[in-house]
């Protein structure tokens, strides 16, 4: 078993559970339209702004003035976060606990607002695992820019060659891989536990 390798994951997606519908389908009698609010109001490109450093209130102002009918929707993007947050993706942190327990350097680089980030950290002691968390808003840029992976490298001394990246997201996987990372996409526990094994990271 390799344990020298170190693993960079992802963390929403792979580790938390995030979904702006567990708030939205609250608030919406339709789920078809809530589903044309999530596409095209508060979209997920918009989402990524934010994630990329663009500050929360600005957005969600400039958001509200281009759709003034969804104003205080728009506006529960940031008051009402925290109920997009559900809780741990089941099975995965079992596999960060396997990973630490024998001491496998942990990292993990994220796509996160860094106003919601703070939140998020004090609700998730497993966080406090990671060596190193890189977290988008707060250097400026987000997946799958090339620009982030090479900063969480050198952030975290990372050797390419003997990390592994996790990401639910394919093109951030893509992304990982041209960076020179050995990287998988997330699709469950146990698949992501499986891929650990294939490579000699767990037993």
């Amino acid at each position: 078993m390799d344990g020298n390798r170190a693993v960079l994951f992802d963390l929403g997606g792979v580790l938390i559970e995030w979904d702006p519908r567990y708030l939205y389908r609250t608030l919406f009698k339709e789920k078809g339209e809530m589903e044309r609010f999530l596409a095209e109001v508060c979209d997920p490109q918009w989402n990524w702004s934010i994630d990329a450093g663009k500050p929360f209130l600005e957005a969600i102002r400039e958001k509200q003035a281009q759709f003034p009918e969804y104003s205080e929707f728009i506006g529960f993007w940031y008051s009402r976060w925290k109920e997009m947050l559900r809780g741990e993706i089941p099975g995965s942190v079992g596999v960060l606990w396997e990973l630490k327990s024998q001491g496998t350097p942990l990292y993990a680089l994220t796509n996160w607002s860094k106003e919601t980030f703070a939140t998020t950290r004090e609700r998730f002691g497993f966080l406090d695992w990671f060596a190193r968390i890189v977290v988008s808003g707060e250097v400026g840029m987000a997946k799958p820019d090339p620009r982030i992976f090479q900063l969480a490298i050198e952030r975290c001394a990372l050797d390419p060659q003997r990390t592994v990246f996790i990401d639910d997201n394919r093109a951030n996987v893509d992304a990982a891989l041209g960076a020179g990372l050995d990287a998988f996409q997330f699709t469950g526990a146990e698949a992501m536990r499986r891929a650990l094994v294939e490579r000699g990271i767990l037993s």
